[in-house]
């Protein structure tokens, strides 16, 4: 089979994902009062409403309707005032009713869009940019120095409710061929479920993942939902297909369901872009069909062949009323929008000069978003202001997200954004830079420094006099070790002169040696480059 870079330059991927979003911050399931809570003991949270037993009737949580509401709000889709549910019907245990009640072909939210900024290795998959000049635009890309933008559309976002959660025993990795049995734990059964569905626009995999990491940004920042994907309540199918570079008709698609991590997301569509190429290739044919992503075996599995939406004779619920929104909800909801982290990105990069790189890692997480504004907060009432916005986002986007990344709690030191940032305050972490700043201590000194903040929760001024890390920068005691290192070795002196600049390195090292690590390295080179000459 040949690599994804390969194929793509004969072969144009169509690729559209829907997304599916439980809204977790709720308190009851989408028709009935039972509780939302993940975790539970099997069967716990169940009535007659969700187990569809005879004579039960619906009634729609308002707060689900806001919290879909939101959601089109924040990505730019145009909110549909009348709209109604459906009965989507289909025989399988994980819905006792034999019915999943969603919404049809006009939903609550319609036509929005959402914008990708793909740059570094990201942009390497798009290979149809060559002749684009930065600002110039084609199809659904604009060109930019360091990438492109890429202008996706979405179709709709509706809403669902979720079915209950099947557990296989007996088979292979807990997947119902080989299984001896089957529970069915319908807790989940009822949860309120928002699906979007994207247009046809992507074009690579690293684009779907960059839309589904952008997607779960947003929802964080209105709180919908805890967009946990280990947990389920954040789960991708992606629908892709190909066709010859140059044309424009539409080949038969193929659903990857429930990917259930970005890496996933990404070679589940990369390997079915490849797949699909290589049967094409030898002639084969592609047929519409559902297939399961294995990243152990890193290759796709035939499910099932393709329903249709006759196959599940979709009609109109007859236990609930169309549902009209009024001017006012909807303006109701407007209100409650926050600054969106792409919004934050822009703000970032004007208020404080970061670049679009740092300011876009800064709101990835909105732990390490409002870490920053807080700092910042602090900084500016101490008229410190925008000279420590780069420092500090090299702070939370190297130091912290690195330390996070690596350290996951069994070792007893603090895990995840919350327990580093209840250790790193935005008092500690202006502290921290203001160190460096004022060369107190240096730049690799600093990373020590934040390890011992974060591992014996102390203040970072207090860990640099305890260890005695505080820099000298007094020109004139440097200048003694500087005059005394290179009298110690005047035939490196004669060699440096003579055109060997590399040596630098070593006159560095041996002052440093000479001060125990606590000259100012800055100091140390300005000295050496005035005698060296």
């Amino acid at each position: 089979m040949r690599k994804l870079e390969e194929v793509l330059r004969d072969w144009e991927a169509v690729i559209g994902l829907e997304i599916h979003a439980e809204l977790t911050t709720l308190n009851t399931k989408m028709f009935c009062g039972c509780k939302l809570e993940f975790g539970a003991d099997p069967n716990t949270h169940t009535c007659p409403v969700c187990l569809g037993l005879p004579g039960a009737l619906p009634v729609p949580n308002r707060a689900a309707i806001e919290s879909i509401v939101l959601a089109g709000l924040a990505t730019n889709c145009d909110i549909e005032k009348h709209s109604m549910f459906y009965r989507k019907n289909y025989m399988y245990p994980d819905m006792a009713k034999n019915f999943q009640t969603t919404q049809g072909p006009v939903a609550f939210c319609m036509r929005g869009h959402l914008d990708l900024d793909v740059d570094g290795p990201a942009a390497g998959e798009r290979i149809d940019l060559d002749g684009l000049a930065a600002g110039e635009s084609r199809g659904n890309v604009t060109r930019t120095e360091d990438g492109y933008v890429a202008h996706v559309g979405i179709t709709r976002i509706h809403m669902e409710e979720d079915a209950g959660k099947m557990v296989h025993l007996g088979g292979g990795e807990g997947r119902i061929a080989g299984a001896t049995h089957s529970l069915v734990d319908y807790n989940r059964a009822g949860t309120p479920l928002i699906e979007l569905v994207t247009e046809p626009d992507l074009r690579t995999p690293e684009e779907a993942r960059l839309f589904m990491q952008k997607l779960r940004q947003i929802y964080l920042a209105i709180g919908i939902s805890d967009c946990s994907m280990e947990e389920g309540s954040l789960r991708c199918d992606g629908n892709v297909s190909l066709r010859r570079r140059g044309t424009t008709g539409l080949g038969t698609k193929t659903e990857l369901k429930n990917m259930n991590s970005f890496k996933n997301l990404h070679d589940g569509l990369a390997y079915e872009i490849c797949r699909q190429a290589e049967v094409l290739e030898e002639g084969g044919v592609i047929y519409q069909e559902t297939r399961h992503w294995d990243p152990t075996a890193k290759r796709t599995i035939v499910m099932r062949v393709k329903e249709t939406a006759d196959d599940y004779r979709l009609f109109p619920e007859p236990d609930l009323a169309p549902y009209d929104l009024t001017d006012e909800f909807i303006e109701g909801v407007r209100a409650k929008l926050p600054e969106l982290p792409h919004e934050k990105a822009v703000r970032y990069a004007a208020a404080f000069g970061l670049s679009a790189y740092d300011a876009r890692h800064l709101v990835e997480h909105r732990a390490t978003a409002d870490f920053f504004d807080a700092c910042m907060a602090l900084a500016d009432a101490g008229k410190d202001g925008a000279a420590f916005a780069k420092p500090l986002a090299n702070l939370v986007i190297n130091d912290v997200t690195g330390y996070v990344n690596t350290h996951d709690g069994s070792d007893g030191a603090p895990a995840g954004f919350d327990g580093v940032f209840a250790r790193l305050t935005p008092a500690r972490a202006l502290e921290l830079v203001g160190l460096v700043a004022d060369d107190a201590i240096s730049s690799k000194q600093a990373k020590e420094v934040f390890a011992a903040v974060i591992a014996d929760d102390a203040d970072p001024a207090a860990v640099v006099e305890e260890r005695g890390m505080r820099q000298v920068s007094d020109a004139g005691a440097i200048e003694a070790v500087v005059d005394e290192v290179l009298a110690a070795n005047p035939d490196k002196v004669e060699q440096y002169r003579g055109g060997k600049t590399g040596l630098i390195g070593f006159f560095v090292g041996q002052c440093m040696k000479k001060t125990q690590g606590q000259g100012n390295p800055k100091v140390i080179n300005e000295l050496l480059a005035e005698k060296l000459g």
